[in-house]
C-alpha cells in the first residue's frame, strides 16, 4: 500500500490555519477602476478550481466558465488523458495532480472549488475546500456513504458556504410547475411515487476481473484509488465503469436518483427516511447456481422507501424505486400509445384527486390524462431560474459572488444532503438484501428500520458497516 503522499489530517490542519489570513489579505478593486459601464472587474468574478476535470467535470467547468462570471484558473486530475480538454480550453489555468498540493499552494488565491471525480472521494475532495471556506459544487450523488452526506450538509451550515449539488434538474421548470400544481390542490395529498430508470448503462452483477493491467503512465492509480482499499489496476474500470463496484460507485441510485427523485423530495418537503426495503435481480452461473458478486452493484433493484409525514403532506409517503429497465404499471389515465416518462426513466406522483407525471430531471411534466395539462396554466409562483435547468451553474457562480445568505441555490446542501442520504439509505437495503453469511442471506425480505438521529438500521446490523465505510488509512475524513 502507498500511504507516503496520503497525510490529510496534518496538511488539513495547515489550510484551515492559513485561510483565515488568506481571506483577510484579498483586496477587491472597484470595477470602475478597471473597466467601463457593464465590464466586469477581474475582482468580482469568482476564481474557480476544478477537482476531477475530465468528462462530467470539463462540462461543469465550462457551464461556469460560460456564464461570464467565472474565472477557472487551477485544475486538478489524477489521470492527464482526462484533464487534456480542460487543459487545452483553459491554458492560463495552473494544473496540479493532487488535490491537497493545489489546495495547500493555491488555497489564498481560490473562492470556490468544483468538485467531480468517482463518488468514494467526494467528500475526500469538498470537505477540506469548505474547511478552508470556499464555496463548493458537487457532482451527483453527493457522496457515497450516508455518513459523509450528514458530514457535507453539517459542514455547509458550520462554515458558511455556499453549496450546488450537481443535479441540473433541481434548477429547471419542470420541477417548478410540478410544485405549483401541487401546491394549488390538482392531484390533492400526495402519498405514493414511483420512480425508475433504465440505467446502469454500465456492467454490474460481475465478477471482479482476476487479471490486472498496466497502470497507465498518465494515470496516478494511488491517487485515483483515494480512500477505497488498495487493489490492482485493471482495466475498463477507468473513467466511466467504476460506478458498478461498491468500492467507488454508488450503482444507479446514486447515478440517476438525485436527478429522478429530487422533484419529489423538493415538493413534498421530505427528508428523513423512515425505511426502506428492497429486492435485487439475479445472475445463474449455471443451472440453479446462483452467481454472488458482493463487490459489484446488482444488475438490476427494486427499493422502497417509507418517509414520515412532512409539513406539505397528510401522511407518510413511499418512493418505488426501480432500475436496470424494470417499469411500474402503466396508469390507466395514460393512452395506450403515449409515452410512460421518457421511455427509459421517469416520475408518476399519485395523490388523492389525481396524478402527474414527468421525465428525467423532472422536465416535462403533465398532468394525467395528458389533455389536462393545456387546461390548467397557472400564474408563475416559484421565481424561474434563467436559462432553466442550465442555469443551474450560474446560478451558483452569482450566489458565491454574493456571498452567504444573499442568493438562493436550487440544490443545497441543506436539500441535497438529505436527499442523498435518501438514496444512500435505498443502496443499504440493496447491499443488504445480497449480503451472504456463512451461505444464507438474511438481509432478504427484511425491511430495514432506520434511526436517523443515530445514523443506523435498528434490526440487521450487518449492514451498518456500509453507513459509514473503513477509508484506506492516510485518506480519512478529518472532520
Amino acid at each position: 500500500m502507498k500511504d507516503n503522499k496520503n497525510k490529510i489530517g496534518s496538511s488539513r490542519r495547515e489550510f484551515i490555519k492559513t485561510g483565515a489570513a488568506a481571506a483577510a489579505g484579498f483586496m477587491v478593486v472597484p470595477r470602475h477602476v478597471l473597466g467601463g459601464a457593464g465590464f466586469i472587474a477581474p475582482s468580482d468574478k469568482l476564481v474557480v478550481a476544478g477537482i476531477g476535470v475530465g468528462g462530467k467535470g470539463e462540462s461543469d467547468l465550462r457551464s461556469f466558465y460560460d456564464s461570464g462570471k467565472a474565472e477557472i484558473a487551477y485544475l486538478c486530475d489524477v489521470d492527464d488523458r482526462r484533464a487534456a480538454g480542460s487543459v487545452k480550453r483553459f491554458p492560463k489555468a495552473k494544473y496540479y495532480k493532487d488535490f491537497r498540493e493545489m489546495l495547500d499552494k493555491e488555497h489564498k488565491h481560490i473562492d470556490a472549488v468544483s468538485v467531480s471525480g468517482p463518488d468514494h472521494n467526494h467528500a475526500i475532495h469538498a470537505l477540506p475546500a469548505m474547511q478552508l471556506g470556499k464555496h463548493v459544487y458537487v457532482q451527483k450523488p453527493l457522496t457515497h456513504d450516508v455518513y459523509e452526506a450528514r458530514v457535507l450538509t453539517e459542514a455547509a451550515k458550520k462554515y458558511k458556504v455556499i453549496t450546488q449539488m450537481g443535479n441540473q434538474g433541481a434548477s429547471g421548470d419542470g420541477v417548478r410547475i410540478l410544485r405549483e400544481w401541487f401546491d394549488a390542490g390538482l392531484i390533492g395529498d400526495v402519498h405514493t411515487i414511483y420512480t425508475w430508470t433504465n440505467r446502469p448503462v454500465w456492467p454490474q452483477g460481475i465478477q471482479w476481473p482476476e487479471q490486472k493491467a498496466d497502470i497507465p503512465k498518465e494515470l496516478d492509480w494511488d491517487l485515483w484509488l483515494g480512500t477505497a482499499p488498495y487493489k490492482d489496476y485493471v482495466d475498463k474500470l477507468v473513467p466511466f465503469n467504476w460506478r458498478g463496484w461498491w468500492d467507488y460507485g454508488t450503482g444507479a441510485l446514486g447515478d440517476m436518483g438525485c436527478h429522478i427523485m429530487e422533484a419529489p423530495f423538493s415538493i413534498l418537503g421530505l427528508q428523513y427516511v423512515k425505511d426502506v426495503q428492497a429486492s435485487v435481480g439475479s445472475v445463474y452461473v449455471d443451472e440453479f447456481k446462483r452467481g454472488y458478486f458482493p463487490e459489484s452493484c446488482p444488475p438490476s433493484s427494486y427499493a422502497v422507501l417509507t418517509f414520515p409525514k412532512s409539513a406539505k403532506t397528510s401522511g407518510d409517503v413511499t418512493i418505488h424505486w426501480m432500475d436496470g429497465g424494470i417499469q411500474p404499471q402503466r396508469p390507466e389515465e395514460l393512452g395506450p400509445n403515449e409515452m410512460f416518462g421518457d421511455g427509459g426513466n421517469g416520475i408518476l406522483f399519485i395523490g388523492s384527486k389525481g396524478k402527474m407525471m414527468a421525465d428525467t430531471y423532472a422536465e416535462n411534466p403533465r398532468l394525467l390524462p395528458t389533455s389536462l395539462t393545456e387546461q390548467h396554466k397557472l400564474p408563475v409562483k416559484y421565481e424561474r431560474v434563467p436559462s432553466s435547468a442550465s442555469g443551474h451553474y450560474a446560478q451558483w457562480v452569482e450566489a458565491c459572488i454574493a456571498g452567504y445568505g444573499n442568493k438562493e441555490v436550487s440544490a443545497p446542501f441543506e436539500i441535497s444532503g438529505p436527499l442523498t442520504e435518501a438514496l444512500l439509505m435505498a443502496n443499504l437495503a440493496i447491499r443488504g438484501s445480497d449480503l451472504r453469511i456463512e451461505n444464507n442471506y438474511p438481509g432478504r425480505n427484511l425491511k430495514l428500520i432506520w434511526d436517523n438521529d443515530n445514523m443506523k438500521v435498528t434490526n440487521f446490523d450487518e449492514v451498518n458497516q456500509f453507513v459509514k465505510r473503513q477509508y484506506r488509512q492516510g485518506w480519512e475524513l478529518a472532520v
